[in-house]
């Protein structure tokens, strides 16, 4: 193999090289994709210092008139061992011990190499595409890497991104038949992607138990005041909400409990309790913030909306049963549990997802001393619930979401935030999340945010990131060995979420039934369900 230029100047992370014209036309009609792409932005070189090679991506190029040749600056990746016998490198890891000095030779990286740095080390790992731009490298992801730090998949809207998510799912789910994840989807459209492999909950058959919410979530709920009168409410409802669950046959045997832990009691109870303390009032103090607390939860009992949740059938202890179908333990061969949150009135969709995530968080703090079983919570559109400080709404979801991307992993929680607007989200979240899977961004914004929150050697892909095609990515961080562009495989109809764009002219081409699919809608409008 013969070098394509020489290293110009060293510095930490990035260094310059100049690059032989002749050399890079003579490159371009080479057999091998990869050395065809020597020298381009955004592929990879290698340079060699002592017995080891060091593989480096290159980031822009220039051309440098006096000397007639091209100026890159690179960006190093990691190193790997020379093979004696045939100069290929193997052993690749990430990170550099020895810098090269100026002068020292540029070589293409061949595909053979790329193959050695790109093979799993051993760790188990998932295939979801291939690696650009080569034909036949199969990109893997480091599951346990991946799950361990948590993941992000970014993507302007139309570029694939549902698909994506269920490819990845898909794969997780075929490695670990018998994990737990969590899925939170707000549009419905993942129900017919995981049909075989996952149990579908939805109002139809959620059954959230009411008492299963702490003190706060019922303040959600419940409390329709802001301001002082909102203090008073709170007071009012934390007061009678604790009688009501002291009134259980549980608490009896429990001895103390707090407002806070998840006892059933009766709505009932609980309006009993109001009204007791109501008649208890002299003259002079208002009555209003009691009514107001009474009649908002008439209101939740009598809501044919809300029935999902504050059903007034008897009051078992279910919560056992709840946590077990809901982050499927045991798991029976369907790992996924898609929470289809579209049918939930807008009120309080925050609110559910709200008590999903916290139930995550809870149970794996207070299994600490079990075996752990860690759990994946994934999250689509997570801008709509952990919001940027400007558009924060103060929900207790963008709290309980923000605290297990900090402290999760520790208790082994995973979480995956999938999005389209990565500059909404909250800004510490995103800087969380140790692998990056990002996929076309339209708007400035979202690309600076995403460029921030990348590590430093992916700085060259991430000018590639306006120019992706649909369906492929790059992909940064711990779940992958070095930075890499992957064109997603292929997923069978059968596994597609629902989330096809219309064809405009193919529907407008057409008519007949348009009537009745009108007074089918408003009917089904009207009974809200």
């Amino acid at each position: 193999m013969q070098p394509i230029g020489v290293v110009l100047e060293i510095a930490g992370s990035g260094s310059q090289v100049a690059i032989d014209l002749q050399r890079l036309t003579e490159c371009a009609d080479d057999k091998d994709p990869s050395v065809a792409m020597a020298g381009q932005v955004g592929s990879q070189i290698k340079i060699r210092v002592g017995n080891s090679w060091l593989l480096a991506s290159v980031r822009n190029q220039k051309r440098d008139r006096k000397a007639g040749s091209i100026l890159a600056n690179i960006d190093f990746l990691g190193e790997g061992v020379e093979e004696k016998l045939t100069g290929r490198l193997h052993g690749f890891r990430r990170g550099v011990t020895r810098y090269p000095v100026p002068g020292a030779l540029v070589y293409p990286a061949s595909t053979a190499d790329l193959k050695q740095v790109y093979a799993s080390d051993g760790r188990s790992a998932v295939t979801i595409g291939k690696v650009y731009p080569t034909k036949d490298i199969r990109a893997g992801i480091y599951v346990d890497a991946m799950l361990g730090k948590h993941f992000a998949l970014l993507g302007s809207t139309g570029t694939g991104k549902s698909t994506s998510a269920a490819l990845i799912l898909h794969r997780i789910c075929e490695a670990a038949p018998e994990g737990h994840i969590v899925m939170i989807d707000p549009h419905g459209e993942y129900a017919s992607a995981f049909r075989q492999t996952g149990v579908i909950l939805d109002v139809s058959n959620l059954q959230m138990p009411y008492w299963i919410m702490n003190f706060e979530e019922h303040c959600e709920v419940l409390l329709t005041s802001n301001g002082n009168d909102r203090q008073i409410d709170a007071d009012i409802l934390a007061r009678c909400l604790l009688k009501a669950r002291q009134k259980s046959r549980l608490a009896e045997q429990m001895g103390k409990i707090t407002v806070d832990s998840p006892i059933p009691y009766l709505l009932s109870d609980l309006s009993n309790a109001i009204q007791d303390a109501m008649g208890k009032l002299d003259k002079a103090t208002n009555s209003a913030p009691y009514m107001r607390i009474k009649n908002k939860l008439e209101e939740l009992k009598t809501d044919p909306r809300y029935q999902f949740m504050f059903s007034g059938m008897l009051v078992a202890d279910t919560m056992a049963d709840f946590i077990s179908k809901i982050f499927r333990m045991p798991a029976g061969g369907k790992p996924i549990s898609i929470i289809d949150v579209s049918g939930v009135p807008s009120d309080i969709t925050s609110t559910v997802v709200a008590v999903l995530s916290r139930l995550v968080f809870d149970f794996a703090i207070w299994g600490r001393e079990e075996k752990t079983t860690p759990i994946l919570l994934v999250c689509e559109e997570a801008h709509r619930y952990v919001p940027s400080e400007k558009n924060a709404d103060g929900n207790s979801v963008g709290t309980i979401l923000s605290r297990i991307a900090k402290e999760g992993r520790k208790y082994g929680i995973s979480l995956g935030l999938i999005t389209q607007r990565p500059s909404d989200l909250a800004e510490g979240v995103l800087s969380q999340c140790g692998t990056i899977i990002s996929m076309r961004l339209n708007n400035d914004r979202d690309q600076d945010f995403v460029r921030a929150a990348m590590p430093e050697g992916a700085r060259g892909f991430l000018d590639a990131i306006p120019a992706l095609r649909n369906r492929e990515c790059i992909i940064c961080g711990e779940g992958v060995a070095i930075p890499i562009r992957v064109s997603f495989d292929n997923l069978e109809e059968v596994k597609r979420p629902a989330s096809e764009d219309p064809s405009f002219v193919e529907m407008w081409s057409q008519s007949g039934g348009e009537e009745d699919i009108v007074q089918r809608t408003v009917q089904r409008w009207r009974s809200q369900g």
